[in-house]
């Protein structure tokens, strides 16, 4: 993002959060105009955002026809989420070995949040505090690298949750999933907790697979 880049980048934020949000649907042509009006900017910080996303694979581009949201499908989520396997089971082990009082008391606060808004139906929270558990558990490993790793997979992450949180029973599941990562990040067993978020995220891959065309 060399070209205007503070323009640029409020370009970038707003189309993704389009499409994380699904104003954008899968499919759905992305037009340059409308973003550049709403944002008050030219065209041309808005075209270097849609080439940036591209690059990261929200957007594709045809050619003469411009942009469009990327349509995943069952093979690109599981290549995405075998990824956040590795993060995720890595950050999972750190933080089983350190157990930081404060973060693991976020965990269970999170936990907590997440089982409240599930039974008050309010499925926009809970899909807010998952991702927060997550994240969590990303900061608690002592290995920079993985959390610059963990961040670039976030967003695409949030759109295979777009997903999984329609999946009847899978919220409830998940939830359960969460309570035994925690069970085991606080007794300090490293193998459990490596463990038990693999078996999370592969419970995940299985409702993608579902749910997505192959």
């Amino acid at each position: 993002m060399n070209e205007e880049p503070g323009l640029v980048e409020t370009a970038y934020r707003a189309v993704r959060t389009a499409v994380l949000t699904r104003r954008l649907a899968p499919g759905e042509r992305v037009t340059v105009r409308p973003f550049a009006e709403r944002l008050g900017i030219s065209p041309t910080p808005v075209k270097a955002a849609l080439a940036v996303l591209e690059r990261e694979g929200f957007l594709v581009s045809r050619r003469h026809s411009g942009y469009f949201v990327a349509e995943l499908t069952a093979a690109d989520m599981r290549d995405i989420y075998e990824l956040r396997s590795a993060v995720d089971s890595l950050a999972a082990r750190d933080l089983a070995r350190s157990r930081p009082p404060e973060l693991l008391g976020e965990l269970t606060g999170l936990l907590d949040g997440q089982r409240e808004a599930l039974h008050s139906g309010d499925v926009d929270r809970y899909a807010e505090l998952d991702r927060a558990f997550h994240t969590a558990i990303w900061r608690g490993s002592a290995n920079r690298r993985l959390l610059a790793i963990a961040d670039l997979l976030g967003a695409q992450l949030q759109l295979g949750q777009n997903v999984t949180i329609t999946v009847p029973g899978r919220p409830e599941a998940s939830l359960d999933e969460h309570r035994e990562i925690l069970d085991a990040l606080r007794s300090g067993d490293t193998g459990a907790a490596e463990q038990s978020t693999r078996r999370h995220v592969a419970q995940v891959i299985k409702a993608l697979e579902s749910a997505l065309p192959q």
